[in-house]
């Protein structure tokens, strides 16, 4: 009696696929592959970008196919293992050319191999241009990111994408993000994440590496023409306009005169600066470094503290552009521009003072909000179309910059561009940073240093023109000159 084990090859090798997981392995890769191309297709003949078609697309289908492939792998190795113990030989794994049905099978897994690496190479791009789309980072996210999706979707970058200023060209900053990233997903899955999202970002790449990507810090801008409208929180809503020159100037004396407000970049002036706070509006220490290499350190009253290297920063774009595409407005400043645009109705008595009241009230989500703000206007005038247009402009101002769920409006996130509601300039020009010669920074009164009010007030007095510059006059009452905008003015009521 013959008690050899038989042969290898007389050992089917399609026994290696009889096995449940191999077989399970093969399901899921068929849908996978199924799921794969009908999403895709759904995803190109869309007219709008949908984040979560495309998260099912490039991430979810693809990460199913490769669960799919190694269970099919995972059983074939196994069942061949259960072989092998069980008869003393495994089948074994080999081609013979010689023979025409594995010239047809190396055939045939030559041209799905080929066609597997075309669609994954295919889903690789678009995984990577969908994983730096806006529609990723401002929807995948929903609640997480709405308030910054909203207001950069109102902003003067509303057409740059998210990554081209968060990441920037080349592929070590693009690592690091999705590294960043994945505990970010971890956070949001484990309802971790703060409220709101803390600012500055930490380790933000460096401005000249992406804003100056765009915009040409050499370039000399010179004086900006600009008017600015404020009604009074009176019963007549008073207009009060101010139109003036902003001294933008330059910073590189080739291309124009060297001064005004860009003085600062960082073209022939260094600016250093230590602050004591996370959100960098104190700051107690500057550092200036001229063009000729003179160094002068100015300090606030009574700080004497060391300075660490480590903690000093040295000013870029971001240092006043710090919200240049996520802006939050106040309510003050959106009721003023919808009332000159004439979207709430200036006729209405104390709409100015109403509208912002009705803004400001403590909301738990976005639906009683809305509900409010209607039964308060409604309550306080006669019903009239200008007034439910008006209604549905304060309530929409407040789904452009209230997000209640996360805690997020402008008192939280400072605007440094400008003095009016925040510190801003006042940070460094508060009048008070003294060098250890005496000498003083510009300081904060001295309103012609970056701007030169040409005509102020309402009617005709906007329309007369003082070339030489006017003597800023507060509207409605006069106040002490030592004060700061921003210890009066908060952006609310």
């Amino acid at each position: 009696m013959n008690t050899e084990p038989n042969p290898p090859e007389k050992i089917s090798r399609s026994s290696l696929l009889r096995n449940w997981t191999s077989l399970l392995g093969l399901i899921i890769v068929l849908a996978s592959l199924f799921s794969f191309f009908l999403l895709f297709l759904l995803d190109s003949l869309a007219h709008f970008a949908n984040p979560y078609v495309g998260v099912l697309t490039y991430l979810v289908a693809p990460a199913f196919l490769g669960v799919g492939l190694a269970l099919f792998i995972l059983g074939v190795l196994l069942r061949r293992w259960k072989i092998a113990r069980s008869v003393g030989v495994a089948p074994a794994l080999q081609i013979d050319l010689s023979r025409p049905r594995d010239r047809r099978i190396l055939g045939v897994f030559l041209g799905v191999a080929v066609l597997f690496l075309l669609f994954t190479a295919m889903g690789s791009y678009h995984t990577y241009h969908f994983t730096e789309s806006v529609e990723f980072c401002g929807q995948a996210c929903h609640t997480v990111m709405q308030p910054e999706l909203v207001t950069y979707r109102h902003s003067p970058h509303a057409r740059v994408s998210c990554t081209e200023c968060h990441i920037g060209p080349g592929a070590t900053w693009y690592v690091r993000s999705k590294l960043s990233g994945t505990y970010q997903v971890y956070a949001t899955v484990r309802d971790k994440f703060p409220r709101p999202i803390p600012t500055p970002i930490k380790n933000l790449r460096p401005a000249q590496e992406t804003c100056e990507q765009c915009h040409w810090p050499k370039k000399f801008v010179g004086n900006l023409d600009r008017t600015y409208a404020y009604f009074l929180s009176d019963e007549t809503n008073t207009l009060h306009e101010i139109r003036l020159l902003l001294k933008v100037g330059g910073g590189d004396p080739t291309h124009g005169p060297e001064g005004g407000i860009h003085w600062h970049m960082n073209v022939r002036n260094k600016v250093e600066y230590f602050a004591i706070d996370a959100g960098r509006q104190q700051i107690p220490w500057v550092r200036l470094t001229d063009h000729q290499g003179v160094v002068t350190e100015f300090r606030s009253p009574g700080f004497t503290n060391k300075v660490d290297k480590s903690d000093i920063r040295v000013m870029d774009c971001m240092d006043c552009h710090n919200r240049p595409a996520h802006m939050f407005e106040p309510p003050n400043s959106a009721v003023d521009l919808a009332m000159k645009l004439d979207q709430i109705d200036p006729a209405l008595p104390f709409i100015k003072t109403n509208a912002v009241f009705t803004l400001t009230q403590c909301y738990t989500n976005e639906t009683e909000a809305r509900q409010r703000i209607a039964t308060h206007l409604a309550n306080a005038y006669t019903d009239t179309p200008r007034l439910r247009k008006t209604i549905q402009t304060v309530q929409q101002i407040y789904r452009d910059n209230f997000f209640p769920e996360m805690k997020a409006n402008w008192r939280v996130y400072p605007d440094n561009i400008g003095h009016k509601d925040w510190p801003g300039c006042f940070r460094c020009h508060d009048g008070k940073h003294t060098s250890a010669d005496g000498k003083n920074m510009i300081k904060a009164n001295d309103c012609n240093a970056c701007h030169l009010i040409l005509a102020q007030g309402n009617g005709a007095q906007i329309e007369k023109l003082n070339p030489a510059g006017l003597k800023f006059e507060h509207p409605g009452e006069d106040y002490d000159k030592e004060f700061l905008c921003n210890d009066c003015h908060t952006g609310g009521p």
